[in-house]
């Protein structure tokens, strides 16, 4: 349902009363290279540390590198069929890795949502934070390049993780005191990052590049966030005696002793955590879309396969996982064209979305991976709406003197949901491993 309240129809009029900032396109640009380049090392990092680790000798290796097991590493649970067609496999369990890729997520989220909590409760020190933000993400790229042992790349993935996190909550909180569409393109740039990420370490590796030197490459992308940060933002002043343009572009002094008691600044550490149940309107939603949507990519993806086809097991997750990111890159750039005030209404279409896949993992009935292609371009919809729609609806309705912690505070949602996907996801994938192959599979 598109947004008809009365702190909408209030901010259009402003919008249309007030004078025309002619540098407002670099505050947008800015916060589009921001969200892509806050997002990106988070969405190749798990990718180019699997591909390290196989340089570091983790991998399986035959003796011609064309072993079977290298070929389907599935191939030890089936049988061929004596039906002429060398693609069909009769297995006698299910092809699945029985350690779930939610093991992978958590160690990837943990360390995000912790720092995002932590930031929550300290001073925005914006310069200071995106400093932290460049000098992790460099290093998270220089040591899954010259890993050397399992630590170190665990080590870059941590520190990749703490980037974006920090990044993630510094760059909302920061947004709040800007032209409320540098939340449609902060959140473009990050839906971008899903793509262009994915297909950037791709397209360098299929070049001929190892691992080591495209991640070399990608050191581009903290040196582009730090000139889009300080050389292309138009930075603001965020003390609390800052000055505000009005309508008619003069400038007053906010006096916060005039505003209602529920609008005024949070002064302590006991009035923000007082403050945190009048956000679970936003954030409650939030957490359970990432939820629902982070259980089905990370613990039944695996399981959806289509046996016969031209794609491989593999190949198949791969394009559930780029027709995911184009759901959300497309949602996530959308909300100035439409956009949805109730978000728990995207929480429950993301509901049925999981039980579908849940049933589509055990029973395995839809007849076509084109139904599957579809419905993750549905699932990757609504997980982009449900985040750009709640920031940008808080941009609109929370007071303005408590926006900067209120944005903070709320970035933790997807963290909190993936994070609970992870721990969900692990039980639940194994235990639909162990359960008799379909017919699908026979």
């Amino acid at each position: 349902m598109a947004t008809t309240s009365t702190e909408d129809e209030r901010s259009l009029r402003e919008d249309r009363e007030a004078p025309r900032d002619q540098g407002l396109w670099r505050d947008l640009v800015a916060y589009w290279i921001l969200g892509l380049c806050n997002n990106y090392g988070y969405v190749v990092m798990l990718t180019a540390a699997h591909d390290i680790l196989k340089e570091l000798g983790g991998g399986d290796h035959g003796d011609d590198g064309k072993s079977m097991m290298m070929l389907d590493p599935f191939a030890e649970n089936s049988t061929l069929l004596r039906s002429g067609d060398p693609a069909a496999f009769a297995y006698e369990k299910r092809p699945c890795n029985k350690l779930s890729t939610g093991a992978i997520l958590l160690a990837d989220i943990l360390p995000a949502l912790s720092i995002k909590l932590v930031a929550s409760f300290l001073p925005l020190w914006k310069h200071v934070r995106v400093a932290g933000c460049v000098s992790l993400a460099a290093a998270g790229f220089l040591l899954v390049a010259f890993a050397t042992s399992d630590w170190v790349l665990f080590l870059g993935v941590i520190c990749t993780s703490f980037s974006s996190g920090l990044g993630e909550a510094t760059f909302l909180a920061y947004a709040s005191y800007f032209n409320k569409n540098v939340i449609s393109t902060w959140s473009s740039g990050t839906g971008g990052a899903g793509v262009i990420g994915s297909l950037s370490y791709t397209g360098l590796t299929a070049a001929g590049l190892s691992p080591k030197a495209t991640m070399l490459v990608m050191l581009v992308v903290p040196a582009l966030e730090a000139c889009s940060f300080w050389v292309l933002l138009r930075h603001k002043d965020t003390s609390k005696d800052a000055l505000v343009e009005t309508a008619d572009s003069a400038k007053q002094a906010i006096d916060y002793s005039t505003l209602p008691e529920d609008e005024r600044p949070l002064e302590n550490w006991r009035q923000k955590l007082g403050y945190i149940p009048a956000l679970f309107i936003f954030m409650i939603p939030l957490i359970l879309v990432y939820l629902f949507e982070y259980f089905i990519n990370q613990g039944m993806f695996e399981l959806v396969y289509f046996p016969g086809i031209s794609l491989s097991q593999s190949e198949q997750y791969r394009w559930y996982q780029v027709l995911y990111q184009v759901g959300v890159f497309i949602s996530r750039s959308s909300v100035n064209i439409v956009h949805f005030r109730h978000v728990w209404v995207m929480a429950l279409l993301q509901f049925i979305n999981m039980v579908f896949f849940i049933f589509e993992a055990i029973y395995m009935f839809t007849p076509s991976i084109w139904i599957i292609f579809v419905l993750i371009l549905w699932e990757g919809l609504l997980g982009g709406g449900g985040y750009v729609n709640t920031f940008y609806r808080m941009q609109i309705e929370v007071p303005e003197a408590r926006r900067e912690y209120a944005m903070m505070i709320t970035s933790i949602s997807d963290s909190v949901g993936i994070a609970l996907a992870g721990i969900a996801s692990i039980p639940s994938h194994n235990a639909i491993c162990d359960l008799p192959v379909p017919a699908r599979l026979q």
